[in-house]
């Protein structure tokens, strides 16, 4: 687990830490230092040091200092003029060491690196247009704390931006470095401590120690072993259900049963003979009888999937609904099953739910362009949201975690299906729901990596990944 934490809550770490902020500063200028000789700067190199006025460009005048020492030729650009104390010190120790201070230009031809010192987490509005030609030069970026540009609590760009090749920032990773288009201009991010504590986190970072797999005890039995009923499938769209279950037996479920309307029971049943079937009956006709029954089905269950591939006409969406309704077991809300919920329904629930939309059904769930506050609020009123995106966010009512794992070889059919399952699974195993959810986004995730070396991900191909990813490896 790795604490993230908003910009905001950074600048109170600074101003509640002990020691003065040209402690702190001289520790981050040493953190840029030795990240720029990582990227190749030394004895002979050309560096640019573009520096704003506050303490961003202060720790980026410490650097060009140290930078001076190593024996590269390095000059800082001003945007403007330090305007606190610690930034003016700072200026004056890369004088000292002999930096060349000229006001910001036009970029001089030859340039080895390019240090954005100059908003760093203070950056809000849009970049000065004097940096658009900075942003346009070929020379590799090194950003401190941000990318100039980037929102660093949301991630957002609203226009131009520097894309750096390495991003360092102190203490703690922030918001911004992991939402909406932060990942893709900060590049590799780095944390270097400086000696503060007492963060409080925004986010947790999932790590492999954070995602457990639970063994099967010796006598255990597959009824024992985790139960999962996947409920779904129409017309045109069997593959999404079954997806789904075999996902969850390859996930570690001992029975996994699949109930799908009953013209498309034979289509499922011959590839997947190792899955329980079940009839639903016509899908034009989903009476409330129909549904009792389903509901009687799946009581020998410890875990429900409702909604691959189901469709959303108006028949079906009401049967969806009388199911989620009507079950009180452990539910996992996938796939077209949202679409034919609310927040209300969901919430009324007297089961505990775990719902798994992609950006369109949030937007569905929430109002138009969902934001991290608008996942935590649908999770306030007593559900597990794994809302899927790069990053993926599982949100419950006490906590936040950003699932980093995976990338956009997971963009591709089928693959949330894979992930239903697999959360469902890890639940029957004995994991809390948000512990499942958190879990099975993880491994899905590291499974869709490993794959993609290997081959183009499909979901079919996916689905036969999970078992290497089910189990914690021997010791």
């Amino acid at each position: 687990m790795k604490p993230v934490i908003t910009p905001s809550e950074a600048a109170r770490l600074d101003r509640v830490t002990p020691e003065p902020v040209e402690v702190l500063m001289e520790r981050a200028g040493w953190a840029v230092e030795i990240a720029a000789a990582r990227m190749g700067a030394g004895y002979g190199s050309r560096v640019a040091v573009l520096a704003g006025p506050g303490n961003n460009g202060g720790d980026g005048y410490v650097a060009a200092g140290l930078l001076r020492r190593r024996g590269a030729a390095v000059v800082v650009y001003q945007l403007r003029e330090p305007k606190t104390d610690a930034a003016r010190w700072a200026l004056g120790r890369a004088l000292a060491a002999g930096v060349e201070i000229e006001p910001l230009g036009p970029p001089p031809p030859r340039v080895d690196l390019v240090v954005d010192a100059v908003f760093g987490g203070g950056f809000r509005g849009r970049c000065p247009p004097a940096l658009a030609a900075w942003m346009e030069h070929p020379a590799p970026v090194l950003a401190v704390d941000f990318p100039s540009g980037v929102d660093p609590t949301t991630g957002e760009v609203p226009d131009r931006c520097f894309a750096a090749e390495r991003t360092v920032t102190f203490h703690a990773l922030k918001t911004g470095h992991l939402l909406g288009e932060g990942p893709d201009y900060c590049g590799e991010v780095e944390v270097a401590n400086i000696g503060q504590a007492g963060e409080i986190p925004a986010l947790l970072l999932a790590e492999a120690e954070d995602c457990p797999r639970p063994a099967r005890r010796r006598t255990v039995h597959k009824w024992k072993a985790g139960s999962v009923m996947v409920m779904g499938g129409s017309r045109g769209m069997t593959g999404a259900s079954l997806l789904a279950a075999r996902s969850a037996l390859r996930a570690g479920a001992g029975s996994v049963g699949l109930m799908v309307p009953g013209g498309c029971q034979e289509v499922v049943a011959g590839p997947a003979p190792e899955l329980l079937t079940f009839g639903l009956g016509s899908e034009e006709r989903f009476e409330a009888a129909r549904t009792a029954a389903c509901l009687e089905v799946a009581s020998r269950f410890d875990v429900m999937v409702i909604g691959p591939g189901i469709g959303r006409g108006g028949q079906t969406a009401r049967w969806a609904r009388g199911m989620m309704e009507g079950w009180e077991g452990p539910l996992v809300v996938d796939a077209d099953a949202l679409w034919a919920s609310d927040p209300g329904v969901l919430s009324a629930r007297r089961g505990p739910t775990v719902i798994t939309p992609h950006r369109g059904e949030l937007a569905h769930l929430t109002g138009d362009d969902p934001g991290l506050e608008d996942i935590r609020e649908l999770a306030a009123s007593g559900m597990v949201v794994l809302a899927k995106g790069n990053p993926t966010l599982v949100c419950d009512p006490r906590e936040t975690w950003v699932v980093s794992e995976g990338g956009p070889e997971l963009a591709t059919i089928g693959t949330g299906d894979v992930l239903a399952g697999w959360v469902a699974a890890l639940w029957a195993r004995g994991l809390s729901p948000g512990v499942a959810a958190r879990s099975a986004a993880f491994w899905h995730g590291r499974a869709g990596a490993a794959l993609s070396h290997r081959r183009t991900v499909t979901a079919d191909a996916l689905c036969g990944e999970v078992g290497r990813w089910a189990w914690e490896p021997p010791p």
